[in-house]
């Protein structure tokens, strides 16, 4: 009798053991990758521009899914609720992966709890430009002018909640300044309205239209809001040379759904790293007006849990809403 109990728990513990033993190696199926933005956009195009090296280093597809609405954060919620297993991940940036859940009710996810931050993808400035008729060339002479306008200073955004508005918002309080919010929709509109004198002020992504104003002396270029010059604008000082501490970075970078296990955690970030190594990927990067830049998952999440706060002070501060 104790021989053949032993017998079946032999049998019992090999077969418990299958399982795992049969289990293939992650990833062993395609990976979907959500952008929570439609087509077109520069989330959409980075996601894209990975897309086929990322599917190569790591030995299975990785598909594209735009899942667009509630500025991002649909798409990045149906993330959150996903399975914790690699195979469905967010191309998330400073919107909804920070500033969204503090201006929407009931979002539907929290951004540091919801979440295993994988690797930054790349970070870029905000450029802070002026028009032309403000007597002043350096953020130190802006702060100084401004003081002097008792009815403030008008300055552009591409809508409220938008990261410019917020950004612009944190300089005002560093600054000590009263500046009055002039929304548009969209960077486009925003940047014409700063050419063509409707405000004296903007501080936005850059583009192509941007940065042949400047050259051509139509917008002056103050500073950027990086902590160190960017490579991107080139001959451009921190704004933080001038309000110590001012630093915003515009970033992108891929999430998986919290409770991801470390191995695959792991495993997705060499393979972002390798690609983001790829000087053809850099290239393209910079084409789109960001740096390609890599991080370790701690270094992304520490990231995250520092820029929650951060915005929700100013929001608080500003009485932010998109209401």
């Amino acid at each position: 009798m104790m021989k053949r109990r032993t017998a079946l728990l032999c049998v019992a513990f090999a077969l418990g053991a299958l399982p795992a033993a049969a289990q293939a190696p992650y990833p062993d199926k395609p990976i979907r990758l959500v952008v929570p933005y439609p087509p077109g956009g520069t989330t959409d195009i980075m996601a894209r521009t990975l897309q086929e090296p990322l599917s190569k280093a790591l030995g299975q597809p990785v598909i594209v899914d735009n899942k667009a609405g509630a500025a991002g954060a649909i798409g990045t919620k149906q993330v959150a609720a996903a399975a914790p297993d690699g195979y469905t991940l967010v191309f998330g940036n400073n919107g909804p992966s920070a500033i969204v859940p503090l201006l929407q009710k009931d979002v539907g996810y929290d951004p540091v709890k919801d979440f295993a931050p994988v690797s930054l993808v790349s970070i870029a400035p905000l450029v802070l430009v002026l028009h032309p008729g403000v007597p002043a060339s350096s953020v130190k002479e802006l702060i100084a002018w401004a003081k002097t306008q008792p009815g403030g200073v008008e300055y552009a955004t591409a809508g409220a909640g938008s990261l410019g508005h917020l950004a612009t918002e944190l300089f005002a309080k560093d600054a000590g300044l009263k500046l009055v919010h002039v929304p548009y929709k969209g960077q486009a509109p925003s940047t014409m309205a700063v050419l063509n004198g409707e405000v004296k002020m903007l501080m936005t992504t850059s583009s192509d239209t941007m940065g042949s104003a400047v050259k051509d002396g139509k917008l002056k270029l103050l500073g950027v809001s990086t902590a160190k010059p960017s490579p991107l604008m080139s001959g451009a000082p921190t704004i933080g040379q001038s309000l110590p501490g001012f630093e915003v970075n515009v970033w992108f970078g891929i999430l998986a759904p919290a409770g991801t296990p470390a191995p695959v955690v792991a495993k997705l970030n060499a393979a972002i790293r390798a690609v983001l190594a790829d000087p053809e990927i850099q290239r393209k990067f910079r084409g789109y007006g960001s740096i390609a830049t890599a991080s370790t998952p701690q270094e992304f999440a520490t990231m995250i849990g520092a820029e929650v706060p951060k915005w929700k002070g100013v929001v608080e501060t500003a009485k932010i809403t998109t209401q």
